[in-house]
């Protein structure tokens, strides 16, 4: 059944869940309990037909960067502009969405490594003004970048229209500048998702916009400028930044948005001022820098031992209708091969997922250029797509060597990110 047999009341109703998880961390399909097992290898020939198959699959674009020890694969499948008809390239600058919550909770570690702030110590004593009284004492640092702060997400509120099944927002949203303050207290004025600290938690970009003005306060500085010289810098990435302007720096595809069948055809919205999405989901990169932050991060670079076993304790949290095992802004999956970290990210147009093994010798980052390509049933479930499965082949044999077909029948089918895709409805 295709988008444009839904009722309007059928569109309204997926499109305000996914507003709900709007650069959400994916929830994967993984298998309940990780066997240990020896991938068979960086196959080249075997992973570029597996991007072919997601462009064959309907996605416009697609481009990976695989690191398997000390070998590197690079490829590109598909259009970055549907009119013109130019392809796409593994070296492209992304939109990476949630993805840049790992770089704020970097920041935020190395800031407790340093003794300014507390891991457990309250909210409101470093921000008394934005998060006052009871509240304020209530919600420590750790449960902001760990998700169960129960803080309401803003990005409802920021774009109203959404809610109704229209998109008209996101084009009156296209230029605006918004302050963190004002997202922040958009979140903060929203209906709490229950009380601080409970398990489980409910993943809320409010929580990382608020991160990132607790950093400005306890460094005196810009949270984007210190995060660029301290973290993207450090970690020697040189094709990755907060952009500066409504455009993405460097070569990059267009990024189509068709929120579930709403916007028909898709719309680009590769051009956006993404003040919206801050220190929660702003960043551009490629996916080789992507890899090279996760691996930099995991051996030791950028925080200590210490502050890097803090962020792999994780939780419960709630995300998208599904539910992820979230650290301090980085999750877990178990896969056949083990378990990989990461984190991905979704934007208007733009879906990034990028996952590692603990010593980075096996790592996977990917970005497609449609997002919300999915169709909706008659009770405004978002049903999957062909092109999900080809995504979880992908990965699977990035990571593991396998194609998702070859998983152990009693697993259930391995898909990237579905916390774009398998939302909660909310009546």
């Amino acid at each position: 059944m295709t988008s444009r047999r839904f009722t309007q009341s059928g569109r309204r109703i997926a499109v305000a869940t996914a507003m709900g998880a709007l650069l959400a961390a994916g929830t994967l399909a993984a298998p309940g309990t990780a066997a240990a097992s020896t991938p068979g290898g960086l196959d080249r020939q075997a992973l570029q037909k597996s991007l072919d198959a997601v462009h064959e699959a309907g996605m416009y674009g697609i481009y990976s960067d695989v690191d398997y020890g000390d070998r590197t694969w690079r490829g590109a499948s598909g259009l970055a502009d549907v009119d013109t008809r130019r392809p796409v390239r593994a070296d492209m600058v992304h939109r990476i969405g949630s993805i840049t919550k790992t770089f704020t909770s970097v920041a935020i570690l190395q800031q407790v490594e340093r003794g300014a702030i507390e891991l457990d110590a309250p909210v409101g004593r470093y921000l008394p003004g934005l998060i006052p009284g009871e509240r304020g004492q209530k919600i420590t640092v750790r449960m902001l970048l760990n998700h169960t702060s129960h803080i309401a997400d803003y990005i409802g509120p920021a774009f109203p229209s959404l809610l109704e099944g229209s998109a008209k927002s996101l084009d009156d949203n296209r230029f605006r500048t918004f302050a963190p303050e004002e997202l922040a207290e958009l979140g903060l004025g929203a209906t709490p998702t229950g009380e601080p600290g409970a398990i489980p938690g409910s993943y809320s970009n409010t929580n990382y916009i608020l991160a990132g003005l607790l950093l400005e306060k306890v460094t005196g500085k810009n949270a984007e400028a210190y995060i660029t010289r301290n973290v993207i810098r450090k970690a020697g990435l040189r094709h990755t930044s907060f952009p500066r302007t409504p455009l993405i720096p460097g070569p990059h595809s267009k990024a189509y948005e068709s929120m579930f069948g709403l916007i028909d055809p898709p719309r680009d919205y590769s051009v956006y001022n993404m003040s919206w999405a801050g220190t929660a989901g702003a960043v551009t990169s490629t996916m080789d820098d992507l890899n090279r932050f996760y691996r930099v991060l995991l051996r030791g670079g950028l925080v200590g031992a210490a502050q890097l076993t803090e962020m792999q304790k994780t939780v419960v949290v709630l995300a998208g209708g599904g539910q992820i095992d979230y650290g301090l802004g980085i999750y877990s999956v178990d896969l056949p091969c083990g378990r990989f970290w990461g984190h991905d990210g979704g934007v208007f147009g733009m879906i990034t997922q990028s996952l590692s093994s603990p010593d980075g010798s096996r790592q996977v980052s990917f970005g497609i250029n449609r997002a919300k390509y999915q169709t909706i049933d008659e009770n405004g479930n978002i049903e999957l797509s062909p092109i999900d499965f080809a995504l979880g082949d992908h990965l699977m044999l990035a990571v593991c060597g396998q194609s998702a077909a070859t998983a152990k029948a009693s697993q259930a089918p391995f898909v990237p990110f579905p916390a774009d895709k398998e939302l909660s409805v909310k009546r």
